[in-house]
C-alpha cells in the first residue's frame, strides 16, 4: 500500500502581535482548509502558535522571552498536508490567502522516525 508523504506548511508574519484576523479572513482561511480537505489531503488542521506566551530555551539553561527575539518574522502557526511530492503541497500552499497580509509558508517534508 502507497502511502503519501506529510509535509509542514509553517506560516510566517512579519508582525504577529499587531495582526488579528477579521471574521472575513477566518472564514477564507477555513475555505482553503475546507479545500484542502475534500481532497483527503488534510493530515492535521494545525495550530495558531502564540508570541504573546513564548520562551526560547537555550544551552546552559538560559530562557529568554519570545521566539527568536533577533529576527522580524515570527512563526503564526501550522498546517500539516499529505501529497505524493513536495511541489504539490507548495501548489497546496499558494492558494493560502496569508500572502493578502504579507505573509509567507514555508513548506517541510515531515520525516518519519522508525
Amino acid at each position: 500500500m502507497y502511502i503519501m508523504k506529510e509535509f509542514a506548511l509553517i506560516f510566517r508574519l512579519d508582525n504577529q502581535t499587531d495582526f488579528r484576523p477579521t471574521p472575513e479572513q477566518i472564514q477564507e482561511r477555513m475555505n482553503w482548509l475546507a479545500g484542502i480537505a475534500a481532497q483527503n489531503k488534510l493530515a492535521d488542521k494545525g495550530n495558531t502558535l502564540s508570541n504573546e506566551s513564548a520562551k526560547t530555551v537555550y544551552a546552559d539553561n538560559i530562557v529568554t522571552d519570545g521566539p527568536f527575539t533577533e529576527i522580524k518574522e515570527f512563526v503564526s502557526g501550522y498546517v500539516i498536508v499529505k501529497t505524493d511530492t513536495i511541489d504539490e503541497a507548495v501548489e497546496l500552499a499558494k492558494a493560502n490567502p496569508i500572502f493578502k497580509i504579507g505573509g509567507n509558508i514555508e513548506v517541510r517534508e515531515i520525516v518519519q522516525r522508525k
